[in-house]
């Protein structure tokens, strides 16, 4: 399958906070709230939702091409980690004014996060056409991005019958019901958490049954209880996630347990199995700090596969997936 994956490419700077933010909310006064929170540490690292994905999906051997705007700054080192990675940079389109977008996150002992985000940029993305980048999409990722591009690439997936995946996630928090409807509906897959899920429940008016209705299968990421699938013929499938992690950082999860799930459907697999995948590789990412640190290993992301899923999952995965 060729999959084109659009969103955001950005430069994630990372911080931890040893503390509970909890522990500094007033509930009666978050109206006034007016906090600092002195951090332990400072890590500066490569991100972007497009950009995690088209890595990850690198990873498990999938060449995609990364759709979004960045600044000229791109071009200095990003750009030549992504390509040395196996990720193909030519859908990507360089601002002369801006810079390539910022993600300010602080976690706390618990992984509670608090986030700020620069578009730069990515605010360009709106100008990019999608399909004078190619025409044989088999599937398009319309990740979290400037919402008119949002807009832009999933009309333009309607209008041409190419098959797509919705992933509004981050950018829900300013979508209100009728942006967010036009950018699920008719999507052959919908991502979000279960969070998430409820908040497009809530923003479009739409029932469980009528988001369902619009799309084709809605997969519900739910942390530490893993993922359930629900597709648009037969019962819901439910994949627990991988035990034993010892989390380190949340950033970027979302992402690749994405990556691994498209991963597994560009290989022919099933949901069940394309699911598992996705748990496995977003195992690795929550054990490292940074979006795009992490390096899979073919025995060891086999091994733990098998351990977690059975030998035949093994199996399947082995022979479906180009893991170096």
């Amino acid at each position: 399958m060729h999959l084109a994956i659009t969103g955001s490419i950005a430069t994630d700077h990372l911080m931890t906070f040893p503390g509970k933010f909890a522990d500094s909310l007033v509930p009666d006064q978050l109206d006034k709230i007016s906090l600092s929170f002195l951090v332990e540490d400072l890590d500066v690292r490569r991100g972007g939702c497009a950009a995690n994905i088209s890595f990850a999906l690198a990873q498990l051997g999938h060449r995609s091409l990364l759709v979004g705007a960045v600044g000229r700054d791109f071009d200095s080192e990003y750009r030549g980690w992504l390509d040395a990675a196996g990720v193909d940079t030519s859908g990507v389109l360089v601002s002369d004014t801006r810079h390539t977008a910022r993600f300010v996150c602080t976690t706390d002992t618990d992984l509670a996060q608090f986030a700020t985000f620069y578009a730069g940029a990515m605010s360009e993305s709106r100008d990019i056409d999608l399909f004078a980048l190619g025409s044989d999409f088999d599937l398009v990722l319309v990740g979290p991005d400037d919402p008119e591009g949002m807009l832009r690439h999933t009309r333009a997936c309607r209008e041409r019958g190419v098959p797509f995946a919705a992933d509004v996630s981050q950018q829900l928090a300013w979508a209100d019901g009728e942006v967010i409807r036009d950018l699920i509906d008719g999507a052959a897959y919908l991502f979000s958490n279960d969070y998430e899920a409820a908040l497009i429940e809530q923003k479009t008016g739409w029932t469980t049954a009528e988001v369902r209705a619009h799309v084709g299968t809605q997969i519900i990421t739910r942390g530490k209880n893993g993922v359930s699938v629900f597709p648009a013929d037969g019962d819901a499938i439910e994949v627990g996630a991988i035990e034993g992690v010892v989390a380190v950082d949340p950033t970027g999860v979302g992402d690749s347990f994405r990556a691994g799930f498209l991963a597994g459907i560009a290989a022919g697999m099933g949901f069940e199995r394309s699911a598992q995948i996705g748990c496995t590789i977003a195992a690795s990412v929550v054990e490292t700090k940074g979006t795009q640190e992490y390096s899979l290993e073919r025995e060891g992301f086999l091994k733990r596969i098998g351990s977690a899923y059975g030998e035949t999952a093994q199996a399947e995965v082995d022979a479906a997936l180009s893991l170096t």
